[in-house]
């Protein structure tokens, strides 16, 4: 929303007027009156378009493949009013994805829609669940971590061969498959019984 010169100046004077509390004129009240019709009148035209947009995005929706162009028109001009993907519009733009503008708007719909359902989630998550993050250097908090409980290890410890290279690798870790044994190479005669 953009004021213009003469709103700005009644904005200031009612900002004036609330930092240091003095008598107002009734000029002053008149036009802080008229200032505020004019934001409550500039809300109410914004839900409007807004509601347009969305009942017009609803629609290419619904006509697409046709309307693709237009569509994704629309729907990037209502996320940058706010407006959050439905499961619908990812839906369509996975249908779209071929088109440079439409996998775009899915990578960013699709980032929107995980933080949604991040938001959705973060109240059910237990607080003891909520520090599993991963820090380099260990716990940020200062708390003392927890012992860890010994698990059965299903293969002897590994003894790292090069302590340069702290990781090892997977044939250090796992130790490779015995070959089975070579045949005889004479077998044993069977004799026919008879």
């Amino acid at each position: 929303m953009a004021f213009g010169a003469q709103e700005l100046r009644v904005l200031r004077r009612a900002l004036a007027l609330a930092l240091h509390p003095t008598p107002a004129s009734a000029e002053d009240v008149q036009d802080c009156h008229r200032l505020a019709a004019s934001v409550d009148e500039a809300a109410r035209e914004g839900a409007r378009l807004r509601a347009f947009l969305l009942a017009d995005l609803a629609r290419y929706r619904a006509a697409l493949p046709g309307t693709a162009a237009g569509y994704l028109v629309l729907l990037e001009e209502v996320l940058g009013s706010g407006y959050r993907p439905h499961p619908d519009d990812l839906a369509a733009l996975r249908a779209l994805r071929g088109n440079p503008t439409a996998a775009a708007l899915l990578d960013r719909c699709g980032v929107l829609a995980e933080q949604d359902v991040r938001a959705r989630l973060a109240p059910r998550v237990p607080p003891s669940r909520t520090r599993l993050t991963a820090l380099p250097g260990g716990l940020a908090s200062g708390e003392p971590a927890a012992k860890p409980q010994p698990q059965p290890q299903p293969h002897p410890p590994v003894k790292n061969p090069r302590p340069d290279r702290p990781i090892p690798t997977p044939g250090e870790v796992f130790p490779p498959k015995r070959k089975p044994a070579p045949p005889p190479a004479n077998p044993p005669q069977q004799l026919a019984a008879g």
